[in-house]
Protein backbone atom coordinates (compact mmCIF):
# COMPACT_ATOMS: atom_id res chain seq x y z
CA UNK A 1 0.00 0.00 0.00
CA UNK A 2 1.33 3.65 -1.12
CA UNK A 3 2.85 5.91 2.13
CA UNK A 4 1.27 9.01 1.51
CA UNK A 5 2.39 11.95 3.93
CA UNK A 6 1.90 15.87 3.98
CA UNK A 7 5.07 17.95 2.97
CA UNK A 8 5.19 18.81 6.53
CA UNK A 9 6.98 15.53 7.28
CA UNK A 10 9.51 16.41 5.00
CA UNK A 11 10.93 18.53 7.89
CA UNK A 12 12.17 15.07 9.35
CA UNK A 13 14.44 13.94 6.77
CA UNK A 14 15.18 10.66 8.58
CA UNK A 15 11.88 9.39 9.51
CA UNK A 16 11.20 9.87 5.46
CA UNK A 17 14.33 8.14 4.70
CA UNK A 18 13.58 5.22 7.50
CA UNK A 19 10.29 5.20 5.56
CA UNK A 20 11.87 4.58 2.06
CA UNK A 21 14.07 2.36 2.86
CA UNK A 22 11.66 0.41 5.13
CA UNK A 23 9.48 -1.05 2.12
CA UNK A 24 11.37 -0.07 -1.28
CA UNK A 25 8.39 1.99 -2.17
CA UNK A 26 7.80 5.67 -3.10
CA UNK A 27 6.64 7.69 -0.72
CA UNK A 28 3.73 10.10 -2.14
CA UNK A 29 3.89 13.90 -0.75
CA UNK A 30 0.81 15.25 -0.45
CA UNK A 31 0.11 19.79 -0.38
CA UNK A 32 -2.87 21.30 0.91
CA UNK A 33 -4.53 17.74 0.63
CA UNK A 34 -3.11 17.01 -3.11
CA UNK A 35 -0.27 15.17 -4.63
CA UNK A 36 2.82 17.00 -5.29
CA UNK A 37 5.90 15.02 -5.20
CA UNK A 38 7.27 11.51 -5.05
CA UNK A 39 10.24 10.04 -2.65
CA UNK A 40 12.12 7.24 -2.76
CA UNK A 41 15.68 5.63 -2.27
CA UNK A 42 18.31 5.14 -4.70
CA UNK A 43 18.19 1.52 -4.74
CA UNK A 44 14.15 1.99 -5.46
CA UNK A 45 14.80 4.01 -8.51
CA UNK A 46 17.53 1.93 -9.77
CA UNK A 47 15.31 -1.27 -9.85
CA UNK A 48 12.65 1.00 -11.39
CA UNK A 49 14.81 2.29 -14.17
CA UNK A 50 16.53 -1.42 -14.82
CA UNK A 51 12.83 -2.83 -14.79
CA UNK A 52 11.90 0.37 -17.43
CA UNK A 53 15.84 -0.20 -19.59
CA UNK A 54 14.45 -4.25 -19.83
CA UNK A 55 10.58 -3.81 -20.95
CA UNK A 56 11.85 -1.69 -23.41
CA UNK A 57 14.52 -3.61 -25.00
CA UNK A 58 11.84 -6.14 -25.10
CA UNK A 59 9.60 -4.34 -26.94
CA UNK A 60 12.18 -3.39 -29.60
CA UNK A 61 13.23 -7.03 -29.92
CA UNK A 62 9.60 -7.76 -30.64
CA UNK A 63 8.73 -4.53 -32.91
CA UNK A 64 12.07 -6.18 -35.12
CA UNK A 65 10.54 -9.53 -34.73
CA UNK A 66 7.40 -7.96 -36.23
CA UNK A 67 8.78 -6.50 -39.06
CA UNK A 68 11.35 -8.56 -39.68
CA UNK A 69 11.12 -10.53 -43.46
CA UNK A 70 13.35 -13.49 -42.99
CA UNK A 71 14.30 -14.67 -39.80
CA UNK A 72 17.73 -16.14 -38.94
CA UNK A 73 17.70 -19.67 -36.97
CA UNK A 74 19.77 -19.23 -33.75
CA UNK A 75 21.78 -22.48 -33.65
CA UNK A 76 22.63 -21.87 -37.18
CA UNK A 77 24.16 -18.19 -37.01
CA UNK A 78 26.35 -19.58 -33.89
CA UNK A 79 27.34 -22.55 -35.78
CA UNK A 80 28.36 -20.36 -38.46
CA UNK A 81 29.82 -18.09 -36.08
CA UNK A 82 32.01 -20.91 -34.34
CA UNK A 83 32.69 -21.67 -37.38
CA UNK A 84 34.33 -18.36 -38.78
CA UNK A 85 36.17 -17.16 -35.53
CA UNK A 86 37.42 -20.54 -34.32
CA UNK A 87 37.81 -22.94 -36.59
Amino acid sequence: MPRIRPITDLRNTNEISEICHEKNEPVFITKNGYGDLVIMSIETYEQMIQVIETDTAIAEAEAEYKCADDLLDAKEVLDSLRRKHFE
